[in-house]
């Protein structure tokens, strides 16, 4: 992969109302036994986690001094060589109800969310567009969905590891060209299974994005019951959200972008949830937030708690405090459980206590039944948390399973 001589800098089309490096009293305690202790936190975590949790808010102390808590606004471009990408199999818990690629075409990624599922929150990586992915993203269609094996059952699962519709990936024209792959795809081939799958904090703003005079909705409706847009939501206050994700779609823009979509006869009525931190779980913020996503025509949503490594739960924690000092030493006696230690989903991420983490779904389940919505969860929570398919369908009465892939994109083609 060869990168561009230089840079380029770009305005991030939303950004953050806090700047974070003006709150210096985060990094003033380190996250240790005293400092849970001071907090009133009752759990006393094994040797082991606090070692993680000291560690962690060295690193974050180190971070804040060095200003790299947040990824530069820039990026260069590289290319790959498209003979020889290997396919990436979309299977974190080896049990996905049917084989998802993966397509990533950024190295590192420019939202910035400290939780970040793929980096743990750190973003010192230097962000990467690869401008000829769409040519491997044709060979893998070909390969996979082409002539000879249109009727296998494949997603496409655009973006996993980095944000699908983020200024890098539409200033290059990458994310139309992607498109354009697909839409080219069904046109040669028009009996094909493939379904395109995508993840998104994507907010109003990023999908009227031209290239070549049609915008990222333009070519999303010529995709219409070929692929579904799943948004990506997340259930804390509003204020820590600006700190958590720094440059993403502020929730009201992502939601207004669910309804462009649906408005354009897009499959977008899925959400995934996450991340869920449980201190702010009330009965009162799942109305308030479930009612927002009905509103915009949710009517399945897939939840998804915190899950975070110790170093980065110190990090969290302190953020977290800032707005709240009893939301943070709620989050602490939720995550430090020493019999929650075994649960871990993929790298090592610790999820919140497993009876709550089962109550909270059910309260959300139960709030959401009267909306008419529906749930949908992975082999890695139906088997940590004994989730029985009496209690969640496979694949549930408004047609999605697992991740809130939409089994009803897979009838036979007309």
């Amino acid at each position: 992969m060869a990168d561009a001589p230089s840079p380029v800098g770009y305005l991030p089309f939303y950004s953050r109302e806090t700047d974070i490096y003006a709150l210096p009293e985060l990094v003033e305690h380190p996250v240790d036994a005293a400092y849970l202790r001071e907090l009133g936190v009752s759990v006393t975590p094994s040797a082991e986690t606090l070692a993680g949790l000291e560690r962690g808010s060295r690193i974050f102390a180190q971070r804040f001094r060095e200003r790299t808590l947040l990824p530069h606004t820039r990026f260069r471009t590289g290319s790959i060589d498209p003979a020889r990408e290997e396919p990436e199999i979309h299977n974190y818990t080896g049990r996905c109800p049917t084989l998802t690629y993966e397509i990533n075409p950024v190295r590192g990624c420019g939202v910035g969310c400290q939780y970040c599922l793929v980096t743990d929150g750190v973003h010192e990586q230097p962000l990467v567009a690869l401008e000829n992915y769409h040519l491997y993203v044709r060979r893998l269609l070909d390969e996979m969905n082409g002539p000879g094996s249109e009727n296998a059952n494949h997603y496409y699962y655009f973006s996993p590891k980095t944000e699908a519709f983020q200024e890098p990936t539409l200033l290059t024209g990458i994310a139309h060209r992607i498109l354009r792959e697909f839409i080219d795809h069904f046109r040669r081939c028009p009996q094909s299974r493939a379904r395109l799958f995508i993840a998104s904090k994507a907010g109003a703003k990023h999908l009227l994005v031209e290239d070549g005079g049609e915008s990222v909705l333009d070519l999303f409706a010529q995709l219409r019951g070929r692929m579904q847009f799943n948004t990506s939501v997340s259930i804390m206050p509003d204020a820590f959200r600006d700190l958590l994700e720094p440059y993403a779609a502020p929730l009201s823009e992502r939601l207004r972008a669910v309804t462009m979509c649906r408005e354009r006869g897009i499959q977008s009525n899925s959400a995934l949830v996450q991340p869920i931190f449980t201190p702010w779980l009330s009965d009162e913020h799942i109305k308030a937030f479930f009612d927002a996503l009905h509103g915009a025509g949710i009517i399945n949503y897939k939840p998804e708690f915190l899950t975070a490594c110790m170093e980065n739960l110190s990090m969290l924690g302190p953020l977290l405090g800032h707005f709240d000092k009893a939301l943070e030493r709620q989050l602490y006696e939720d995550y430090l459980l020493p019999s929650n230690a075994d649960h871990r989903k993929q790298r090592g991420r610790t999820a919140p206590d497993r009876a709550l983490s089962r109550e909270s779904i059910a309260r959300m389940s139960r709030y959401t039944d009267t909306l008419g919505m529906s749930v949908s969860v992975c082999y890695w929570v139906r088997s940590q948390l004994g989730i029985t398919e009496a209690e969640v369908p496979l694949i549930n009465r408004n047609g999605f399973q697992c991740l809130g892939y939409q089994s009803e994109l897979f009838r036979d083609v007309q």
